[in-house]
């Protein structure tokens, strides 16, 4: 059954669960600024999303900043499709094809962000269009990354790219950033996977994404972005800062199974003797969808929830020093623990318990915590009119 027909002939059961949704400022149309649902089938139509119409309440109104509509998934709907604001089971609840068909993958991100817990804001439709495609871009993007796993070393096409201790990996001159990007992370163009760490890679892909959509809405800052990697990098905080936004807090977590596609996390080993091997004290990860995690470092073996937590837990069983006294990790025993374990239910069910809890603070390790964060990171607004993705100085 296609995407369209699961969402129109979907019968939903009435529920009190209640979201926050996505909220657009400014009037989406002249002749409509007041009108909620012509409003919303204007933005649904935007979106290539009529479909889910039926399943969409529409507010709207004016405050101090202007006019604002505000859309949300039908209380209803929730409780169906994402009982507990849990993401991970909306492809098959919904029947959605999202690697095959592109029209799927958006309506998966779009669903989610309309059961968001914490409000999605944008500044105009335009906006909401662009930083849905980023996540579709950065989803097929991850897709097809395979990297090779190093901590403490890195690597990159040399055609493409070059390193300075002080600038970092920069675009060699007449090299397109977006082919930079694509050909260090995607071997079926290099023909070889690139040494990174977790982090770095989850900034290539996101940065992928963003780069995509600006060739598409906003040249000029792509063309900005363009010349200020050919000079430095923009990596670790410096880039959380200019490219994303983040949701959720330690005080405010986040549904623990609430994920929208296209956005950053990370998941904590909350074990503190293995997390002191370098590389272990977490995973970032970009969230694919149906029910699916980046795993950069095996072509085609996406993480599920279930298959992320087992392998952090049995990181603490695999720890060894090597000839020079420092932690390593034996990869090759947490596969055999993760298999073995896969094959008793009530181990499965004990490890899922502690690993499904809240992550602790940074620096803090007891019985009590988890792997699952209680934020989302996701890129900024990129509109040449409302863009908050401000580029530092070289």
């Amino acid at each position: 059954m296609s995407a369209t027909k699961a969402i129109i002939s979907d019968t939903v059961k009435p529920a009190g669960t209640l979201c926050r949704g996505i909220l657009v400022r400014g009037p989406v149309h002249p002749n409509v600024a007041d009108m909620a649902q012509a409003a919303c089938h204007t933005v649904l139509t935007q979106l290539e999303a009529l479909a889910l119409a039926p399943h969409v309440s529409a507010q709207s109104g004016t405050d101090v900043r202007g006019p604002w509509l505000r859309l949300k998934l039908k209380a209803s709907a929730l409780e169906h499709w994402a009982p507990g604001f849990d993401t991970l089971g909306l492809c098959e609840t919904l029947s959605l094809d999202t690697e095959n068909q592109a029209l799927d993958l958006r309506l998966e991100i779009l669903v989610a962000m309309l059961m968001g817990p914490v409000t999605f804001e944008f500044p105009s439709v335009d906006e909401l269009v662009s930083a849905v495609r980023i996540r579709q871009y950065i989803v097929q993007g991850a897709r097809k990354t395979t990297l090779a796993f190093h901590t403490s070393e890195a690597e990159r096409p040399a055609d493409c790219w070059t390193y300075d201790e002080e600038r970092g990996f920069t675009v060699l001159p007449g090299v397109s950033l977006i082919a930079a990007l694509t050909k260090a992370t995607q071997p079926e163009l290099s023909g070889m996977p690139y040494s990174f760490s977790c982090y770095r890679a989850t900034e290539y892909v996101t940065l992928l994404g963003i780069a995509q959509e600006l060739a598409q809405s906003n040249p000029e800052l792509l063309t900005e972005l363009q010349t200020l990697w050919g000079q430095r990098a923009i990596q670790s905080g410096e880039f959380h800062d200019v490219f994303l936004r983040e949701q959720g807090s330690m005080n405010r977590p986040l549904p623990p199974r609430y994920f929208v596609p296209g956005e950053r996390t990370w998941f904590r080993n909350p074990d503190e003797a293995s997390a002191n091997a370098s590389g272990y004290e977490g995973s970032w990860v970009m969230y694919l969808g149906g029910g699916l995690f980046t795993n950069f470092w095996k072509q085609g073996q996406p993480y599920t929830l279930l298959s992320k937590c087992l392998e952090i837990y049995h990181w603490r069983h695999a720890v060894y020093f090597d000839a020079q006294g420092d932690e390593r990790m034996d990869e090759d025993k947490v596969e055999a623990l993760v298999a073995a374990t896969l094959k008793q239910p009530d181990e499965v069910a004990r490890i899922l318990a502690l690993m499904e809890r809240y992550r602790e603070p940074r620096g803090v390790y007891t019985d009590a915590g988890g792997c699952i964060d209680t934020t989302r990171e996701f890129a900024r607004w990129v509109r040449p009119e409302t863009a908050d993705l401000i580029l530092p100085k070289a």
